[in-house]
């Protein structure tokens, strides 16, 4: 299936995605009443973390994450992806969102997953400030011919 303003869009394997990661977190909620928020998973596996769930269990969800990505490309082939070639760019990248992550106490696996599936109102508000920061960055970047 094409769609037309986005010839390289996925839609069938985003759906199964997007419930592979809704199974991910009822399991982890309602199996384990843990939630499934990636960053304080992997806090809590590097030791970053006093609190939470059993430092094994985060352990073994972090090391999932590329180990299923690992099994994909093995079934499927590899995966498309597009990283600035620019380090700098990266590392700062990353440093902003694991600070955004820290200040806003949880990422947005955390909030938009989880927190939104049981009507957290801080995570709903921390998703839709994530979504409006992410259409005008879009949308400046588009204006700004960088797009």
């Amino acid at each position: 299936m094409i769609l037309l303003s986005f010839p390289d869009a996925m839609p069938v394997e985003g759906l199964i995605g997007g419930l592979m990661i809704g199974v991910a977190a009822a399991v982890m909620l309602l199996g384990l009443g843990r939630i499934a928020g990636v960053s304080g998973l992997a806090a809590r596996a590097i030791g970053l973390a006093g609190s939470g769930p059993p430092r094994g269990l985060a352990m073994a969800f972090i090391i999932g994450l590329p180990l299923g990505a690992l099994l994909v490309t093995l079934f499927f082939g590899p995966v498309e992806s597009r990283f600035a070639d620019n380090w700098v760019t990266l590392i700062i990248g990353g440093l902003l969102v694991g600070f955004g992550t820290r200040l806003g106490s949880g990422c947005t696996s955390g909030h938009g997953v989880c927190g939104m599936s049981r009507l957290s109102r801080r995570s709903i508000i921390a998703t839709s400030l994530f979504m409006t920061a992410g259409f005008a960055t879009v949308a400046f970047m588009r204006i700004a011919g960088l797009l």
